[in-house]
């Protein structure tokens, strides 16, 4: 078993050949090779620095990749019903390789002289094992063999796996199984295939009863949303914020309900546009106010942004803050979704499909990307140019160990307070990383992470930088005076 992340990216890197030579029939369509690109990328990222979402990640994109070896695509919800059929799909598998095995016994026998073969094996095996189990048998040899014997039985020993490795690997054996022969091909490939998309409105249709309400309220919410865009852009715009504004209400809490509202009107232009309402002749009509709708929609997805340029601009980039834009992404690619699905006249699950697959792939973005090194290289370059303000975020928040490279450039910081607060906080920074590295030589290399070597290369060879810092009395007393110093930009 891995005691961490490398060992889990060397599983995601192999797992798809294992799946493709595994499988009974593989289908290597585009989604294999797209998911397979995609396994890779997670596998490197974990390498580096990984994380468990990383892991969460890499899970479904083996399960969807598994389908993809089936002939089917895999949305999103999809992915969860195949994987919860493994287990039953396993066993029945597993029942079908014995069954195999057996037919094939005879005529296995035949061609490779397991006569022969199967003593070899049995003999070196319980042989290996008997020296393992008694030491003193050792001695019944002469000094170089049994020299010999004893380095193999302590090879032996340091890979043989423990009772739980054993039930782990039992256990994956048995899942993937279930997902090299799935159980619900009946089902899910009928639905995997559909693509419903719907042809011009019969010639004798009726008017649909809710046309009129419909109709309405897109008139009504395009008015609504041209009266409050002329207030955004009027009041927050190019205008100088005064000392005391209130960013988080604006920019932050305001943002938030921004977002709430642009994913609202894609749920309403997504519950209009579907049932009898797209046989309506009047449809064209409707339509064109749906198109003004999304074009304030679409200037609404740029206010948010500019709420949280705003935010950033007050104190600095966060985590938190990347995944505003990322979330606010995701819903802007939802609501574009819509609208090409009231375009393409698409049903409504084809639409949850790729809303759910936007949003897994934002899930991926923000899992795969250098999260604080994109913050804290931003943070530093504002510091650097003369605006102190970031620095809460360098007090505030923990940072990761690909992270706390990028603050290396903070020790020529013109700044006195910030300069000695970034210098105690690498010191501390640095007994963390000889305290790692020295932990993940006894897990293994399984627990290795490049980011964590690159660091503490990066600050041994810095470390004459903060060697007055050694002293925890005065490393408290930096970052004390640190803490208050930047925390007036909280």
């Amino acid at each position: 078993m891995a005691n961490g992340f490398a060992g889990y990216a060397v599983f995601f890197a192999v797992a798809p050949l294992l799946l493709c030579l595994g499988s009974p029939r593989p289908r290597l369509a585009d989604g294999f090779w797209l998911l397979g690109v995609l396994l890779a990328v997670v596998a490197a990222r974990m390498f580096w620095s990984g994380s468990w979402l990383l892991v969460g990640c890499g899970a479904w994109l083996l399960v969807a990749l598994a389908m993809t070896l089936s002939g089917l695509c895999p949305y999103v919800l999809e992915t969860g019903v195949f994987a919860s059929q493994s287990i039953l799909a396993g066993y029945e598998g597993l029942v079908h390789y014995r069954r195999s095995s057996d037919r094939l016994g005879p005529v296995a026998n035949r061609g490779i002289g397991l006569d022969v073969v199967l003593p070899l094996v049995a003999l070196v095996a319980f042989g290996l094992l008997f020296v393992v189990a008694n030491p003193d048998l050792l001695t019944a040899f002469g000094e170089t063999i049994r020299s010999m014997l004893d380095t193999l039985r302590d090879w032996i020993l340091d890979i043989s796996p423990t009772w739980l490795e054993v039930v782990v690997w039992a256990a994956v054996l048995w899942i993937s199984v279930g997902l090299l022969r799935p159980v619900i091909g009946g089902i899910l490939p009928k639905e995997a295939a559909e693509d419903a998309r719907r042809g011009p409105a019969p010639a004798t249709s009726e008017p649909a009863p809710l046309y009129g309400p419909f109709r309405n309220t897109l008139v009504t919410v395009i008015v609504l949303f041209a009266v409050y865009l002329v207030f955004e852009f009027a009041t927050l715009w190019g205008r100088e914020f005064p000392k005391g504004f209130y960013y988080s209400g604006y920019a932050h809490e305001g943002a938030a309900w921004l977002t709430v509202a642009l994913a609202l009107a894609t749920f309403t232009l997504s519950l209009i546009f579907r049932g009898r309402v797209l046989d309506d002749p009047r449809l064209p009509r409707l339509r064109r106010w749906a198109w003004i709708w999304s074009l304030e929609n679409l200037l609404l997805a740029v206010a948010v942004y500019h709420r949280l340029a705003i935010y950033i601009g007050f104190n600095g980039m966060t985590r938190m803050r990347i995944v505003g834009i990322l979330g606010m992404s995701c819903v802007v690619a939802g609501f574009l979704l819509v609208v090409w699905k009231i375009h393409r006249q698409h049903d409504f699950t084809w639409l949850v499909r790729r809303q759910l697959w936007a949003l897994a792939l934002t899930i991926f973005l923000y899992a795969i990307l250098p999260v604080d090194v994109i913050a804290h290289g931003y943070n530093v370059r504002r510091i650097l140019a003369g605006d102190p303000a970031p620095s809460v975020q360098i007090s505030v928040h923990p940072i990761s160990a690909e992270g706390v490279p990028t603050l290396l450039p903070l020790v020529r910081c013109d700044d006195e307070i910030i300069r000695q607060g970034v210098l105690a906080m690498l010191a501390t920074r640095l007994d963390e990383a000889e305290t790692r590295a020295e932990r993940s030589r006894k897990d293994g290399w399984t627990a290795r992470q490049m980011a964590d070597r690159y660091l503490l290369d990066r600050l041994t060879i810095a470390g004459g930088e903060w060697t007055a810092y050694q002293n925890p009395q005065r490393r408290e007393e930096a970052l004390r005076r640190f803490h208050e110093y930047a925390y007036q930009w909280y």
